[in-house]
């Protein structure tokens, strides 16, 4: 059975301490690198990849969850250290990865620039000059929702819109494991949306939560927050719960 580990890797940025969760699966024909940081985060995946006994060298297989900066960042950089690396996204996620189209994050934050007020403005230009920055990089093999990857022991494909419109979690069925991405981050020991200010479309991110219901889970591992403790179904139930009573209060 593939082995998976998560690469807990804490850091600072603007002040504040913040961490990351990418995901290895191995097993002895392959390695998956699930998501794999900011721009210039090669060496700390490297030393976290070295604490569970491996090195990126042997990584094979890179899955992207969405085209967000901390997912993708160091993409292009791995890819020419590690040319042999083959990128796997979800076919709408291709023009975003590989410049074709812009970042809808920074469509985004360039929607809500003039409203913001004249102190907010300089650090939004910041985070927008960070978005342009991100190096493209071309996608090796697309995938869509429900297909079933063949390698350490069957990785199957879940689309789970809403965070953005190509986000897709992972579902490894040997180990009942899912891989959320985005679709769901730990929040002081409980499941929440990520930045649901900020989600491409909030409703279509609760169904997706609501998805991952039809699956037998026994561990869940989120980009932010890294495994959860506790009754997976029940944290699910939840989070769903939550949304649903606001949305009655709103109509």
């Amino acid at each position: 059975m593939a082995k998976v580990h998560v690469l807990d890797i804490a850091f600072t940025h603007g002040g504040e301490r913040h961490a990351i969760s990418p995901v290895l699966i191995q097993d002895a024909q392959d390695t998956i690198l699930v998501d794999c940081g900011y721009p210039e985060f090669v060496p700390l995946l490297q030393a976290a990849a070295e604490q569970h006994g491996t090195t990126l060298a042997t990584v094979n297989r890179l899955i992207v969850t969405h085209h967000d900066m901390d997912h993708i960042g160091s993409l292009a950089e791995l890819k020419r250290q590690y040319p042999h690396i083959e990128i796997v996204s979800h076919e709408s996620e291709v023009p975003y990865l590989n410049g074709t189209r812009q970042s809808l994050r920074l469509t985004q934050a360039l929607a809500s620039y003039d409203e913001l007020p004249a102190s907010a403005k300089e650090q939004a230009e910041a985070f927008m000059n960070l978005l342009r920055a991100v190096e493209p990089a071309g996608v090796d093999r697309i995938v869509t929702s429900g297909e079933r990857l063949p390698w350490c022991g069957g990785v199957e494909i879940i689309h789970t819109p809403g965070h953005m419109p190509g986000h897709i979690s992972l579902y490894l069925p040997e180990q009942r494991t899912l891989i959320a991405g985005d679709a769901a981050v730990i929040e002081e020991g409980r499941l929440a949306i990520a930045n649901p200010h900020y989600a491409l479309d909030l409703a279509e991110a609760v169904m997706s939560v609501r998805r991952l219901l039809d699956y037998e889970i026994e561990e869940l591992i989120c980009y932010h927050g890294g495994r959860f403790e506790g009754n997976i179904r029940e944290a699910l139930l939840q989070l769903v719960d939550a949304y649903s009573i606001d949305y009655d209060e709103q109509q």
